[in-house]
C-alpha cells in the first residue's frame, strides 16, 4: 500500500514497446514505477509489461470493431473476421489478419512531421494531412536573431538534466544585472532542429517566455542567445527538484491536505496562462520545479516548448504532449485551453491515490483507455478520501470538454474551500457573456430562469469573478469593466493571442450595462452544470421559475432556428413542446444546450 502501480487496461493492439517524444526531455534513472518516468518534458518509455493471472490481457476485446472508424469491414456481409492472429484455413482475400485500429498511427506521424524521423531507405512515414516533409539536404534556417555573446555573459557550470534535443546546466552571470547570479540554462542543439516545426518551436517557447510574466508560479526568463550551435535559453535556477521526486519521496501518494496545496499553485498558473491565451499542452509532474528542498517551497511551471497562443475562440488540431496526460479531445484533434485542465485532473488523481487513471502496455493502449475507459474511484485508497475530492477530480477528467471546470472555476470548488488563495479572472466569463449578448430574447430568457436555480457553490465564483469586473456604485457592470479587467491583467501574450479582441463582439454592452442577476444568467455554462450530480434538481427548478417568467407559445419552426437545425428535425423537436404550445421540461434542458441534436460530441 503506498506503492505507485498502474492499472492494465485490456486492449486489442499487438505493438511492441514504443516512445513518445514531447519536447526536450531530460532523461534520469528512476526505479521502475508505473508513474511517468522523470525525464522532463517529453519522452516517455512504455514499458511491456507481462500478463499476470490477475491482470490478464486476455478476453473479449471491448471494442465494437477492429476496423478504423468510419471504415466498414472488408469481408463479405455475414462473415466476421477470425478472433486468431495464427493464419486461417480457408481465408481467400487477404494474405494476413488485418491489425487493430491504432489511435498511435496519426500520433505518431504528427510527431514525426515536428521532430523529423529516422532515416530509412528509399521511403519514410508518409505525412498526415498531405503535409509536406522536408526532403533530405534542405536548407533550413537556424538564425534566430538572438544575442551571440553567451559566452561573455555568462559561466556554463555542471550539467543538471539531459533531453532529446539538448541539455541544462547550472550557470552564472558574469556581468549586468545577473553577475554572480545562479542561472539554469537549456541548450538546444541546432543539429537536432531537422524539421521547420521543431525550429519555430523553439522560436514560439522563447517568444511566449518571453511575453509571460508576473506570476510567482512561472519559471522567471531572463535571455535568449545562440552561437553555431545551440540555442541557449536563460532562467531562474529551481533546486528543489521536480513534483514526481517530491511524489515518488512519499511513497507514490499526497494526503488530501497537501495535494490542496500542490494543485492550488497549478490552477493558480495554468489560470494566468489561460487568460493570457497561452495553452501549455504539457502539463505533468516533471515540469513543475520546486524552488528550494523544502517542504513549503513554491513551484514553478516550466518548459513550454509545445506550448502555443491560442484565440478565445480558436480550436487546434496539431497533437502534441505526454501519452498519460493527454485529452481525449487532442486524440481527436480539436481542442482549447480545456485540454490543460483535462492534464491537471490526471496530476491530482496521481497524488490523491499513486496510480494513473489510464494506463496500458503500450502507448496505443494507453490512448485507448484515453479515449474510452473511465478512472477506477472503487480501490483502494479512494474509499477513505473525501467526496468532495472525488468530484473534484472527476469535473476535471470529464470526456466531454464542455462539462470541465476551468482553472479559475476550480479554485472556488468546495474542495479547495478551506485554502486562502485569490480567485483570477477567467477568460470564460468573457466567452458565454459574449454568447448570452448575442442569444435571442427566448434564450435570455430561459437562462435567467436557470440562473435563480443556482446553488451557493456555484455562486462563489460567479460572484468572485463579478467583483473582478469592479462594479460601479450602482452594482452593475459595462464593457467598460470587462475592458479595464482585460487591461490589468495584460502582459504582452495577451496581445499576442489578441484576448482583447472578443471585446469587439460584447458590443452590446457598451450601451446598457448589467447588474449581478443578470450576470449570473449570462455567465453559466449549462453543459458544466449537468456534470453535477444535483443537474436534475437545479434543472427542475429552473423550468418552475421559466414556467412563471419566460416560458411562451413557439412554434416548431421558430425552435428549429433558435436551435440553428434545419427541416430534418422537426420530427424530433416537435416533442419538446406540450399540447399548449410551450416547451415541456425535456424541451426547456435540450433548449438550453443551443447547438446540435447529438448529446456530446465526445466519442467515447
Amino acid at each position: 500500500m503506498g506503492q505507485c502501480y498502474g492499472k492494465t487496461i485490456p486492449t486489442t493492439d499487438n505493438d511492441g514497446p514504443t516512445t513518445i517524444i514531447a519536447a526536450g526531455e531530460q532523461q534520469r534513472p528512476y526505479p521502475q514505477s508505473p508513474l511517468p518516468s522523470s525525464a522532463n518534458n517529453g519522452v516517455i518509455n512504455v514499458p511491456s509489461v507481462k500478463n499476470t493471472p490477475a491482470r490478464s490481457s486476455a478476453g473479449t476485446s471491448p471494442w465494437s470493431s477492429p476496423y478504423p472508424h468510419g471504415i466498414a469491414s472488408p469481408l463479405p456481409a455475414g462473415v466476421s473476421p477470425s478472433p486468431a492472429r495464427s493464419s486461417t484455413p480457408g481465408r481467400r482475400f487477404f494474405k494476413r489478419p488485418f491489425p487493430p485500429p491504432s489511435p498511435a498511427k496519426h500520433i505518431k506521424a504528427s510527431l514525426a512531421r515536428r521532430f523529423g524521423h529516422a532515416k530509412q531507405p528509399r521511403e519514410g512515414p508518409i505525412p498526415e494531412d498531405g503535409a509536406a516533409v522536408e526532403p533530405e539536404g534542405q536548407s533550413l534556417d537556424k538564425n534566430f536573431g538572438y544575442n551571440k555573446n553567451f559566452g561573455a555573459k555568462y559561466e556554463l557550470g555542471k550539467e543538471i538534466g539531459r533531453g532529446h534535443f539538448g541539455h541544462t546546466c547550472h550557470a552564472r552571470g558574469k556581468k549586468g544585472e545577473l553577475k554572480d547570479h545562479a542561472l539554469a540554462v537549456k541548450i538546444i542543439s541546432k543539429v537536432k532542429m531537422t524539421t521547420a516545426i521543431s525550429i519555430e518551436d523553439v522560436r514560439r517557447e522563447v517568444k511566449i517566455l518571453r511575453a509571460l510574466s508576473g506570476h510567482k508560479h512561472l519559471i522567471q526568463f531572463y535571455d535568449a542567445c545562440e552561437d553555431t550551435n545551440n540555442v541557449y535559453i536563460v532562467m531562474e535556477l529551481c533546486e528543489g527538484g521536480e513534483l514526481l521526486d517530491r511524489i515518488l519521496s512519499r511513497g507514490g501518494r499526497y494526503t488530501e491536505a497537501d495535494a490542496k496545496l500542490i494543485i492550488v499553485q497549478i490552477l493558480s498558473v495554468v489560470a494566468f496562462c489561460h487568460l493570457q491565451g497561452v495553452v501549455h499542452r504539457d502539463l505533468k509532474p516533471e515540469n513543475f520545479l520546486f524552488m528550494s528542498k523544502s517542504e513549503d517551497s513554491d513551484m514553478k511551471l516550466i518548459d513550454f516548448g509545445l506550448s502555443d497562443f491560442i484565440r478565445p475562440e480558436e480550436r487546434l488540431n496539431d497533437i502534441v504532449g505526454s501519452a498519460y496526460y493527454v485529452a481525449p479531445e487532442v486524440l481527436h484533434r480539436s481542442y482549447s485551453l480545456e485540454a490543460d485542465i483535462w492534464s491537471i485532473g490526471v496530476i491530482c488523481y496521481i497524488l490523491l491515490c499513486g496510480s494513473r487513471p489510464f494506463w496500458a502496455r503500450t502507448e496505443s493502449g494507453i490512448f485507448r483507455a484515453v479515449l474510452r475507459a473511465d478512472p477506477n474511484f472503487d480501490d483502494i485508497p479512494w474509499p477513505s478520501v473525501s467526496p468532495e475530492a472525488k468530484d473534484f477530480v472527476k469535473r476535471l477528467l470529464n470526456k466531454d470538454y464542455r462539462k470541465r471546470m476551468s482553472a479559475a472555476q476550480a479554485l472556488t470548488h468546495p474542495w479547495l474551500s478551506s485554502e486562502n488563495h485569490p480567485i483570477p479572472l477567467d477568460i470564460l466569463i468573457y466567452k458565454l457573456v459574449k454568447s448570452y449578448l448575442h442569444a435571442s430574447p427566448f434564450k435570455r430568457a430561459a437562462l435567467k430562469a436557470l440562473s435563480k436555480a443556482l446553488t451557493e457553490d456555484e455562486l462563489v465564483y460567479l460572484r468572485a469573478q463579478f467583483m473582478l469586473l469592479e462594479p460601479n456604485k450602482d452594482g452593475r457592470v459595462s464593457l467598460d469593466n470587462f475592458r479595464m479587467a482585460l487591461l490589468r491583467n495584460a502582459t504582452d501574450a495577451m496581445k499576442e493571442s489578441r484576448v482583447p479582441d472578443i471585446l469587439n463582439a460584447m458590443a452590446p454592452l457598451s450601451y446598457r450595462k448589467m447588474d449581478f442577476e443578470e450576470f449570473c444568467a449570462a455567465a453559466i455554462s449549462t453543459y458544466q452544470l449537468e456534470a453535477l450530480g444535483t443537474w436534475d434538481q437545479i434543472g427542475s427548478t429552473a423550468f418552475d421559475y421559466f414556467e412563471q417568467e419566460g416560458n411562451r407559445t413557439v412554434s416548431v419552426e421558430e425552435l428549429a432556428r433558435e436551435l440553428n437545425v434545419g427541416p430534418t428535425a422537426h420530427s424530433i423537436i416537435k416533442d419538446w413542446i406540450r399540447s399548449d404550445g410551450k416547451l415541456s421540461l425535456l424541451g426547456y434542458t435540450k433548449f438550453l444546450h443551443g447547438v446540435t441534436l447529438r448529446s456530446s460530441n465526445t466519442r467515447h
